[in-house]
């Protein structure tokens, strides 16, 4: 892009050189050195008198805009632009840099394209970094030397950094200040303050480079304890401590009380529930085993020897029968002595036993 610009202006600066030979314009008044945040806009003047065909500015002698007379500036970076004020002697170019970078510090030149004629100024660019004491408040005993940091992160230049305590300046013998190199071209300040504080005082930290118009400052209030301060202060934490314990433990206890119920609610339903389930457990055990026993009594052997009785006769029976004299003694008729050993085996009933004798029906259980 810079080659193509040089390319372009060429013509233009050839000419410029070829018209300003016997001309007589010159630079009445040149930029002025600047000093801005990054991210800020610089503003660099050059006036020039009538007669003028070109102007260019340039940048650590980089063409950053080109202003031809008649024509208008030739811009070719958003971040580089001009205003431009004539009256009937001078005509002033104003160079608008916008969104500086730490990298854009350097020379600023204006150039009319002839002999002695150009300007330059400078211009830095500088970075304001964060700045911090760990600790808000401190608390110390009477006659107790302590020591305070104060720390610059990330600033360019490194910063100056001052104390101050209730709105007065510190003698610099009382603080040591540090710098190093930080990264991306930053750098970091550390200052350590040692004091022996006899009231409570309010320290304020200052770091400045030229780019602020006020110094950034953070603080801290140191505050000296006494024995009175010290046992006040043991009371109302003593006291602050029973109140919590008290809270504490009537909370705890009121839970527990209400756990407690909730657990013995819980225990008499679950023994009223298992008293009746035992109950119909029992109830459940007693008829199997009934069931059991029945089974096995039907299940029992049936003694094959055993012959029905006859059936009763449903009738009348007679009030008085009369059934035949029985004798004591069985008489067996000799014949029967030949009988074949299958007729000895078999003894045969005899007619004169009475009518229907009861029999006996023998069950063997196993």
């Amino acid at each position: 892009m810079e080659r193509f610009q040089k390319f372009i202006l060429l013509p233009f600066i050839l000419a410029a050189s070829l018209t300003g030979l016997g001309s007589c314009y010159s630079i009445l008044s040149g930029p002025t050195n600047a000093t801005v945040l990054a991210g800020s806009e610089a503003r660099f003047n050059c006036t020039v008198s009538n007669g003028w065909t070109i102007l260019i500015w340039l940048l650590n002698t980089n063409p950053v805009l080109t202003v031809i007379n008649f024509h208008g500036a030739i811009e070719t970076s958003d971040r580089f632009t001009s205003h431009s004020y004539n009256n009937s002697e001078s005509f002033t170019s104003e160079l608008i840099i916008r969104d500086t970078q730490l990298n854009d510090s350097g020379k600023i030149e204006c150039s009319i394209q002839k002999i002695d004629g150009n300007s330059f100024a400078f211009l830095s660019v500088q970075v304001n970094g964060s700045l911090l004491i760990k600790n808000s408040t401190l608390m110390v005993k009477e006659n107790t030397t302590v020591e305070i940091v104060c720390e610059a992160l990330g600033w360019s230049p490194a910063p100056d950094i001052t104390w101050m305590t209730n709105d007065t300046l510190i003698d610099k013998s009382r603080y040591v200040t540090q710098q190093s190199q930080g990264s991306n071209d930053l750098h970091n300040a550390l200052s350590l303050l040692t004091l022996t504080p006899m009231n409570t005082e309010i320290l304020t930290c200052l770091a400045d480079i030229e780019a602020l118009s006020n110094p950034q400052n953070t603080t801290i209030a140191v505050i000296v304890g006494n024995s009175t301060l010290e046992s006040n202060y043991g009371e109302d934490s003593t006291s602050t401590w029973v109140i919590v314990l008290a809270v504490v433990f009537s909370i705890v206890g009121f839970i527990l009380l209400i756990i407690l119920i909730w657990v013995v609610v819980r225990c008499c339903c679950l023994k009223k529930g298992s008293t009746y389930e035992n109950e119909v457990r029992k109830i459940s055990v007693k008829k199997k085993t009934d069931d059991h026993l029945g089974n096995r009594q039907r299940s029992g052997s049936e003694n094959q020897g055993y012959v029905p009785e006859e059936q009763h006769y449903t009738g009348q029976i007679p009030t008085t029968v009369s059934l035949p004299p029985m004798s004591t003694k069985f008489t067996v008729p000799r014949s029967d002595l030949h009988a074949n050993s299958a007729s000895k085996g078999r003894p045969q009933r005899r007619t004169d036993y009475p009518i229907n004798p009861k029999k006996i029906r023998n069950v063997t259980h196993v």
